[in-house]
């Protein structure tokens, strides 16, 4: 096996699907910065093919779900993330989550969630912090302040079209846990708080 090239690995009765290493974040607590990360190394030699994709799941069915979430942002990958929902759903896929940065509308410059509809059933989004100040100083995005508005912008647009939709953050220094939990209540959005990688 490539060591450099792991497409899919699994948690528990999940499935989880690698496909990029792209990411406009570089945040303090992500798992490629921490020595453990999920026990696999992650980082690809290079992008995964459709059929590579599909190779990695096979057949999806015995998993509780499948989930792009990888080192990178898999919605760098929009059409590679809507081919391979749509052929998984064909093979019975019970379910379908897509792990994001909430960025994706600002890097295409439209709004991409109609193009999820249908395909994906959660979609779990990286709040972060309750504030864009706090999210540049954990996240670093490459498009500063903007990169926290477009990703409550993506919320927004998500919620209602996607069937669930959940906002998370990390137990870290700086994030206001309650404020973040608010945030969530007052967008529609589920909330979950994370532990730390180490």
């Amino acid at each position: 096996m490539d060591r450099q090239f792991i497409v899919s690995y699994q948690i528990e009765d999940s499935l989880y699907l690698n496909i990029t290493n792209h990411c406009a974040n570089r945040c303090d607590f992500c798992i490629r910065r921490t020595k453990s990360g999920v026990g696999y190394n992650l980082w690809l030699s290079r992008e995964p093919s459709l059929p590579e994709v599909l190779d990695a799941v096979k057949d999806p069915r015995p998993y509780k779900e499948i989930v792009f979430c990888g080192y990178g942002e898999p919605l760098s990958r929009l059409e590679m993330v809507r081919e391979v929902s749509a052929e998984l759903k064909k093979r019975g896929a019970r379910s379908i989550r897509i792990n994001t940065n909430g960025q994706a509308n600002s890097l295409y410059g439209r709004n991409v969630v109609p193009e999820l509809a249908g395909l994906i059933d959660t979609v779990s989004i990286s709040l972060n912090a309750q504030d864009a100040a706090t999210y540049v100083r954990l996240c670093q995005p490459r498009e500063g302040e903007q990169a926290y508005f477009s990703m409550l912008d993506f919320i927004r647009k998500c919620v209602g079209v996607i069937p669930r939709v959940i906002l998370s953050v990390v137990e870290w220094p700086g994030v206001d846990v309650e404020a973040c939990r608010s945030i969530a209540r007052e967008l529609g959005a589920e909330f979950r708080l994370r532990k730390p990688t180490v």
